[in-house]
C-alpha cells in the first residue's frame, strides 16, 4: 500500500517500507530496499546512487531524463520480497 510521509510517497508490505519517490537535489529518484549483493552491483552504474539514509540497506536509481522501467519493476518486486509476509508472498506467486 501507499504512504506519504516525509514529503512524498513510500510504499510498504505490511508495515515496512520497501519502495519510495523522492527528490535529492532537485532530481527524482525512486529508492529501493535491497540486499547487499544487488546494492553492491548496480552501485557501481552512474543511474544509481546510494541512499543517504536506511544504514546501508537502499539504493536509489535516478530517473530522469530517461531510465530502464524494466529494470525498475524488477527491481520493486526485489524490494517487495525481501520484506513481504509470507502470506504476502504466497500471494504474490499466486499472481504469477
Amino acid at each position: 500500500s501507499e504512504r506519504g510521509s516525509w514529503g512524498h510517497p513510500n510504499f510498504v508490505a505490511g508495515n515496512k517500507t520497501f519502495v519510495t519517490f523522492e527528490q535529492f537535489d532537485g532530481r527524482p529518484s525512486i529508492a529501493f530496499r535491497l540486499g547487499q549483493s544487488d546494492i553492491d552491483r548496480f552501485s557501481r552504474d552512474n543511474h544509481f546512487f546510494v541512499t543517504p539514509y536506511g544504514r546501508g540497506q537502499w539504493l536509489s536509481l535516478w530517473v530522469d531524463p530517461t531510465f530502464d522501467w524494466d529494470l525498475a519493476k524488477e527491481l520493486v518486486i526485489t524490494s517487495y520480497r525481501l520484506v513481504a509476509l509470507k502470506r504476502m508472498l504466497v500471494a504474490l506467486e499466486a499472481q504469477s
